[in-house]
């Protein structure tokens, strides 16, 4: 058991000071003071003065196995290890495959997600890449979604991209049909996740979709959408229709977003919030293992990096002391709203019965402190105390 001791919660709304009492893995009450001195059971207290708690980050766009791969062999970006995501304040991932899917495979990334879950992550994945016909585990996207408990959705499904095998909408129509047939039968969310590449087709084949099927918007989830104005405007008339869609944080957000021309996080976020629009429309991934080149002050290429988690409290960040966002708000992107959309319904917030995710940040700068993945310490004063099975521990 676990007691957080008189700390600023944000559930992700804020409540104030609290207690927080864990067990095992789950969150067994909050409260303004808890005594657990008559229950005749050790509990390690946590002094919360100084930070702020908040729910544990969901990543729901990771290449767990590496991405890249598009100049070549050596290209090919590594597969994550268990502290990149705790020292981020990720405590569950969604995997995903890209453009490589041949040399990586469903199998692979299902197997990379259960050695993941078994160190101390929650995990997910998407079954498919970019093209179309959706390559499965077993011989259907129905029977993915129904007989492996991990897989939630399709994709990453490429569209307005040179890369994506060129589909026809009929494909994309079925692909986005069996995904949302499979989570109603599995009781899952049966999202199609799009990646929207900088072709100027946008998110045409998702509002033919809207207009010609049946499938409801909320099975579409879109994300890249800060590549350029003209496709947030598309992506905020889907939000306006009910829809979700993501926005790809940066760990460079000046650098990145000033040489590609596209929109910060911070300010898709606060593009939605003067539109008038629930914050819940919109989510923040990392793209995480993914290539990630890196040039100087003069724009010339210095060397191919890797997306990291570490993007999403930066956008967090960036949103509060840039913005004025509201902390609470801010969160949202990446904790109670994408929790929401892929029915996780014990993540994303702090609340009693809820898994016994948190992470610990300093009040003033924002930094993460502690990380709790379902109940165990992951990371104290900023780092990793549980590492991965192959990692090597640097004391």
């Amino acid at each position: 058991m676990k007691l957080l001791k008189q700390i600023a919660t944000y559930a992700p709304e804020y409540q104030g000071i609290k207690d927080i009492l864990l067990a095992n893995d789950k969150i067994i009450a909050i409260a303004d003071q808890i005594d657990t001195s008559i229950t005749g059971v050790e509990v390690e207290e946590i002094d919360g003065s100084g930070k702020v708690a908040v729910p544990g980050f969901i990543d729901s766009h990771f290449h767990l196995l590496g991405g890249g791969g598009e100049n070549g062999f050596h290209n090919r970006t590594p597969e994550v290890q268990l502290s990149q995501l705790t020292t981020a304040g990720v405590t569950t991932v969604v995997g995903v495959l890209g453009t490589d899917g041949v040399g990586r495979d469903d199998m692979a990334l299902l197997s990379k997600a259960r050695g993941l879950e078994t160190e101390g992550m929650t995990t997910y994945m998407y079954v498919g890449n970019y093209r179309l016909p959706v390559e499965t585990i077993t011989d259907s996207v129905i029977k993915d979604l129904m007989a492996i408990d991990k897989v939630i959705g399709i994709g990453e499904i490429a569209i307005a991209d040179h890369r994506n095998g060129a589909p026809t909408f009929a494909e994309f129509a079925h692909a986005a049909a069996d995904a949302r047939v499979g989570g109603l039968l599995a009781g899952k969310a049966g999202v199609t996740n799009i990646h929207v590449g900088p072709g100027k087709s946008r998110l045409a084949f998702i509002k033919q979709a809207l207009e010609e099927t049946d499938i409801p918007v909320s099975n579409f989830y879109p994300t890249h959408c800060e590549r350029n104005e003209e496709l947030l405007d598309e992506a905020i008339a889907l939000a306006k229709a009910g829809g979700v869609f993501d926005i790809t944080g940066s760990e460079n957000p000046d650098q990145t977003y000033e040489l590609d021309g596209s929109i910060p996080f911070r300010q898709c976020l606060k593009r939605v919030l003067d539109e008038g629009l629930d914050p819940d429309c919109i989510t923040m991934t990392s793209d995480g293992q993914g290539s990630l080149p890196i040039f100087d002050e003069n724009n010339h290429f210095v060397q191919m990096g890797v997306g990291s988690s570490k993007s999403l409290l930066v956008g967090v960040k960036e949103s509060v002391q840039r913005e004025n966002i509201p902390l609470e708000i801010a969160l949202r992107a990446i904790t109670s709203a994408p929790a929401k959309l892929l029915k996780f319904t014990n993540k994303g917030q702090l609340k009693a019965g809820f898994d016994a995710d948190l992470v610990l940040l300093d009040e003033t700068t924002l930094s993460i402190d502690t990380v709790i993945a379902k109940g165990e310490t992951m990371v104290e004063k900023g780092v990793a105390v549980k590492w991965g099975t192959f990692e090597q521990n640097e004391v």
